[in-house]
């Protein structure tokens, strides 16, 4: 295949970086009044602005066909089709499918996937009933008051994610805990919250084998154990997992596990029984809504054209920064306080999925892909990083996301939304030298003192940013948003020509971990770089050294 730097367009790209990067928006805004209504697209409960982008018509024109030159269009319907797109692991990525409300046959190896997709959910809707209702007891006959997600990565972030972010439609009865790390102060902290008589396990593993989980799942077992029966595991744990065998001998019912598929991938299966929390956090009809949402995302990204296509715009302007300007970063900006794990939640999804540099017939990349993926809420951000964003010498575009709607403290919302706007005008129009001078004059400060401060007062502004609105928080919106951001993200896998879908990068320490397991476990030594060497047995040592103290 082709490298995408080999396509005329890119450089044509080139010389519109090179005809336009000294353009500043501020006067490009006052040249075009129409700008804010050209650059505006709209599907659902979802609003972006991107006219705080460096970009112009023929930009925007050039861009798209750098989509259609590297086959996005083909790409899209491979993925819609069932198509094992992900070539490394002979899978399909069939996210869509987990949300396809139309319930169209989607077909893998020749076999509609529908059935068991809804046979899945069905599953999940009744015991969300059951749990939600009060139905489902536990071994002392108590209702279920609280409920230990542990699961890492996608299992983790996207429940975790989504259950926060619509904490208002949640359960009142029902906590929601989540366990991830294999430090077991985060499992022993969340057990000292909860009683084992009302609590409810979900432990979410494709393999059940994942070692962080199963250790901590093992953990949460011995400690439900002393207080309870071998036999009453089944009323307090439940399986999201594809393995029957290991959640058998785990002690759970093997109808309460909740499968899932290899065409499922981590970051993408928040809509699938990896959801199974927000279910029962929100309930059927709440997680519904939650895949409609997605589901309206598809359809506009599978039947827009590219020219007004939302999540296939915002793969463009991130693909602008990257590989023209050089901006190896984005920041991910909720002005919310429930989207507070979002940008942990689309680090995740873009790093993991992008974060590549070996195209899909094996050959080095020969230009950057994925940028780094950070941020914080906004307000928070405007007091630690947002100084770097408005001054630093990096160009660091930003998405900052807010909603219309908030339902009560009316005037604290207009201060937030009042900030969120003022941030992204202020990072387009910046503040010239001749204005810092102006202002500092009219304080009646000195000139001695006003030519110091000046250029330190001065922001080159010219920083992009898009505005993304959503006109509430709620499950539907959420939906759209979050596949908006999955299609992104393909986008920009398919034009760098690598596979958003594999993550063969995070299992060479995993392997390493359990040679390293191996030699605390036996004392053995295996062949190491010096520094390992070194810190393993200095660790051995330590360990040894607490052992004969507590001996003594």
């Amino acid at each position: 295949m082709k490298f995408p730097t080999d396509l005329p367009i890119w450089q044509k790209l080139i010389d519109d970086h090179t005809e336009t990067k000294h353009e500043h928006l501020r006067d490009v805004f006052a040249k075009d009044p129409q700008r804010a209504e050209r650059y505006w697209l709209e599907v659902g409960g979802i609003s972006v602005d991107y006219s705080k982008n460096r970009i112009n018509d023929t930009i925007m024109a050039d861009l798209v066909q750098l989509a259609r030159d590297t086959g996005v269009p083909e790409r899209m319907k491979q993925m819609f089709q069932g198509e094992k797109i992900n070539v490394t692991e002979e899978r399909a990525a069939l996210h869509i499918a987990l949300r396809n409300r139309a319930n169209t046959p989607i077909y893998v190896d020749n076999q509609n996937v529908m059935p068991k997709i809804n046979q899945v959910l069905q599953q999940m809707a009744d015991f969300a009933q059951q749990v939600r209702d009060g139905q489902w007891k536990g071994y002392t006959n108590q209702a279920i008051t609280d409920i230990i997600n542990i699961g890492i990565g996608g299992s983790n972030l996207g429940p975790r994610m989504m259950c926060t972010a619509l904490r208002p439609f949640g359960h009142q009865r029902l906590r929601m805990h989540f366990v991830s790390n294999v430090d077991d102060a985060q499992l022993q902290d969340t057990l000292a919250k909860v009683q084992p008589e009302t609590t409810l396990f979900i432990i979410a593993s494709k393999t059940f084998t994942t070692q962080e989980t199963i250790t901590n799942a093992l953990a949460a077992r011995e400690w439900f154990l002393k207080t309870a029966s071998q036999a009453d595991i089944a009323k307090h744990f439940v399986a999201v997992s594809s393995n029957q065998q290991a959640v058998v001998e785990f002690g759970i019912n093997p109808t309460h596990m909740f499968e899932f598929w290899d065409w499922v991938g981590g970051r993408y299966s928040l809509w699938s029984a990896i959801g199974l929390p927000i279910m029962l956090y929100l309930g059927e009809e709440q997680f519904i809504e939650m895949l409609e949402g997605a589901h309206l995302m598809d359809q506009h990204f599978i039947n827009t054209p590219l020219t007004h296509n939302l999540p296939v715009t915002l793969a463009l302007l991130g693909v602008w920064y990257n590989n023209f300007y050089n901006g190896k970063s984005h920041v991910i900006a909720p002005y919310d306080e429930h989207l507070h794990h979002l940008p942990r939640f689309i680090q995740q999804l873009d790093m993991e999925s992008n974060g590549k540099s070996i195209q899909l017939d094996g050959k080095a990349t020969n230009t950057f892909t994925c940028p780094i993926i950070w941020g914080e809420t906004g307000s928070n951000g405007q007091h630690a990083f947002f100084q770097l964003l408005h001054q630093g010498t990096h160009i660091i575009p930003i998405d900052m996301i807010v909603s219309l709607e908030k339902s009560r403290h009316s005037n604290q919302h207009n201060i937030l939304v009042a900030n969120v706007f003022a941030q992204a005008e202020a990072f387009m129009r910046g503040k010239t030298a001749e204005e810092a001078e102006a202002e500092l004059r009219a304080q009646g400060l000195p000139e001695q003192r006003i030519a110091q401060l000046v250029p330190h007062k001065t922001f080159s502004g010219n920083r992009p940013s898009n505005m993304i609105l959503m006109q509430k928080i709620n499950p539907k919106n959420m939906g759209t948003l979050i596949a908006m951001y999955e299609h992104k993200v393909f986008v920009q896998g398919i034009i760098w020509g690598i596979n958003s879908f594999d993550q063969w990068g995070v299992e060479l320490g995993k392997q390493l971990a359990q040679t390293i397991l191996s030699e605390f476990n036996d004392n053995t030594e295996q062949p190491h770089d010096s520094s390992t060497s070194r810190l393993i047995k200095r660790y051995k040592h330590f360990i040894k050294q607490t052992q004969e103290q507590k001996h003594q």
